[in-house]
């Protein structure tokens, strides 16, 4: 039975069939070894074809050396580069994939730092990606920004790409000179609407020559209905209207955001899904030839089906939740959508990672990044099965014990507590995280159909470890709040001062409905992330008077690198919780805070009922010791390691559960 009949229909695109409609869209991997493509670009590419997907679009090319935008872009206007796309564009090729490369130019928010050259633009405006402002362009450098990409082209044709996909979506530079805001000339690139796209219909039409017509050309473009300045739903039908009418432009991607509104380029948990679905339904009714494409927040099958079966586009890019899992497509096609690993939309490995320039990788899947090393999200049965012991049910326990017994182990799990999940759980109680919870399913119904044996309320010290006489014992036994409320930024003590007052509380026992809280709660928030902001959150919405005090200079300090910070701190000013940052607590006194701030030592006082503590936690080692003492080998993994977040939990898993 075809669970999802619209999603598994062919599709003709220009010279190749789609044998489905779920694209891999382009996203940047920044995984490029000194600006060439390697064995892990090859990996992560190739795992996702093998998976299903339709087709693939390749991260973006930079097309000029002001194009630069990340550590890991692939050398622009370099030959170099052909062969080694080869590699890839043969492997993908190998499941039957479509695969196109991405062609970009940011124009005027670049990135100084790593191009080392100034910003080129319609207009010489400001950026919004940094603090710079921009080269506006002459006639002869527009001329060869169009040379530059249809040089891209071509070198993208002799690497095996069918195709290729400019960039322009977000405001990049191809948006740039279509919006008149941005767009301020007044020669034969500015002004009307045929001038405003001269730059990207010369593109099409040089790249058309160069290519031939066995060459895809799409176009990925955004929309954000909070900055119509930029450019309105009918801006953009227009635009399109005008470049499907030459037959040149074979899809067009609909994505969300841009650089004005960052945080919505890949929306995390705090927004609703299917953010791009409301441009592509505008554009399926202007345009004859080209395909549409919906992207941005798509995660499920459930989600593609129906919007290609609603008539709002003809493809949809899901690009996180392959990242999540790679075998979406596959999955979906073959009815066991049960067995689909879904995207929590954290965005903390994947935009994360690339945020702070780092190859991109996935919380939930360890192995995205790593196919090429750790055989992808395939397990080989092992020839010498164990009977293998792993103590701790949260993210690193749960999934030692799925990857161990996916490979063919006889696995036991167990938990001193009644569910499954450890504090990741408790996270998913929060407003808006309810994918965290949807993932707990997911591991249940692993855990049945891979037999593992799951027990709760089954505490174990080194005794009765040693008894179980498990031929490999993984310990993850996690962490807990140090009880003490200790500040980092408060390093003299070795206790919040005035502990003795009582009254104080972690994030775990609000989430387990342990704390007594009264009114008015002060959230002592040292992570910046979401344990502190989601746990504010959550007593807000439940009508508690809450006040945040953080050390850092801004509120989920550490949740920008995945542009979730922006919309939890809207949705806390609105629920009126107070922030107070720069701060520590210098002395609680059981119904007020003394505070003192870290800029110039000032002292503030805030009333309270309770306090609740985002601090660093800590381990109790006394199992580890006593099995080291007693020559009892045993794997150390997650929290029980040492206090970290959520990803290195699953990596740790992950990983010895391969090495078993």
């Amino acid at each position: 039975m075809n669970h999802y009949p619209s999603i598994f229909q062919p599709l003709d695109l220009r010279h190749r069939q789609l044998d489905n409609r779920i694209v891999f869209g382009a996203h940047t991997a920044n995984m490029s070894d000194m600006g060439l493509p390697g064995e892990r670009h090859r990996g992560y590419y190739e795992e996702r074809a093998r998976g299903g997907a339709a087709m693939i679009v390749v991260e973006p090319m930079p097309v000029h050396a002001t194009a630069v935008l990340t550590r890991g872009n692939f050398r622009h206007c370099d030959d170099s580069v052909i062969p080694h796309f080869r590699k890839i564009t043969d492997a993908v090729h190998g499941h039957g994939t479509t695969i196109l490369q991405q062609l970009y130019h940011v124009g005027q928010h670049g990135d100084s730092d790593l191009s080392f050259m100034p910003h080129w633009g319609p207009s010489g405006l400001a950026s919004y990606h940094d603090s710079d402002g921009s080269h506006a362009l002459r006639e002869a450098e527009i001329l060869e920004v169009i040379d530059c990409f249809t040089d891209a082209a071509k070198r993208c044709q002799a690497a095996g790409f069918d195709g290729v996909d400019l960039f322009a979506a977000y405001h990049s530079l191809l948006d740039q000179f279509w919006s008149p805001w941005s767009n301020k000339r007044d020669d034969r690139w500015g002004g009307k609407l045929e001038n405003r796209c001269r730059l990207s219909l010369s593109i099409m039409d040089s790249i058309r020559r160069a290519c031939g017509e066995d060459f895809i050309i799409g176009m990925s473009i955004g929309y954000a209905d909070n900055t119509p300045f930029v450019m309105t739903l009918e801006d953009f039908q227009a635009v399109i209207e005008l470049h499907d009418r030459g037959g040149n432009l074979d899809y067009v991607s609909c994505g969300s955001g841009n650089y004005v509104d960052v945080d919505r380029i890949m929306p995390t948990f705090v927004y609703g899904e299917k953010q791009g679905v409301p441009l592509a339904a505008s554009l399926k009714q202007v345009v004859k030839h080209a395909k549409v494409t919906a992207e941005s927040h798509i995660r499920t099958p459930e989600n593609a089906d129906y919007t290609v079966a609603s008539g709002s586009s003809d493809l949809v890019s899901i690009v996180r939740g392959q990242i999540a899992d790679p075998h979406l497509v596959n999955k979906a096609r073959e009815g066991r959508q049960d067995d689909i690993r879904g995207c929590i939309s954290c965005n903390q490995m994947c935009w994360g990672r690339r945020a702070r320039d780092y190859w991109i990788s996935c919380l939930v899947n360890p192995s995205a990044g790593r196919e090429f090393e750790w055989g992808g999200d395939r397990f080989a049965k092992t020839n010498a099965p164990k009977k293998v012991l792993v103590v701790g049910g949260g993210p690193a326990g749960m999934e030692a014990a799925r990857v161990a017994a996916e490979r063919g182990h006889d696995v036991t799990l167990v938990e001193a507590l009644g569910d499954l999940g450890g504090q990741f759980r408790l996270a998913g109680l929060a407003p808006r995280r309810g994918q965290i919870t949807e993932l707990m399913g997911w591991y249940l119904r692993q855990f049945e159909q891979l037999g593992v044996e799951v027990r709760y309320f089954a505490p174990m010290d080194e005794q009765d470890i040693a008894e179980f006489a498990a031929d490999e014992v993984v310990l993850a036994t996690g962490s807990l709040p140090d009880g003490l409320g200790k500040q980092r930024w408060l390093p003299e003590g070795d206790q919040l001062p005035g502990l003795e007052n009582g009254k104080l509380f972690s994030c775990e026992e609000v989430f387990r409905d342990q704390a007594e809280l009264g009114k008015a709660v002060i959230v002592l928030d040292e992570g910046g992330n979401w344990r502190g902001t989601g746990t504010a959150w959550y007593l807000a919405d439940k009508g508690h008077e809450v006040t945040i005090v953080t050390p850092d200079p801004m509120i989920g300090k550490e949740m920008v690198r995945a542009a979730s910070d922006i919309q939890t701190r809207a949705s806390l000013a609105k629920l009126g919780v107070r922030f107070v940052v720069e701060s520590v607590i210098a002395h609680w006194h059981g119904d007020r805070a003394e505070l003192r701030s870290l800029l110039d030592g000032s002292i503030s006082f805030v009333d309270a009922t309770a306090i609740v503590t985002a601090t660093t936690n800590s381990v109790d080692n006394s199992v580890e010791l006593a099995l080291a003492e007693g020559g009892i080998n045993f794997h150390l993994v997650g929290d029980a390691a040492a206090p970290r977040t959520a990803p290195f939990a699953f990596h740790d898993g992950r990983k010895i559960g391969l090495a078993l």
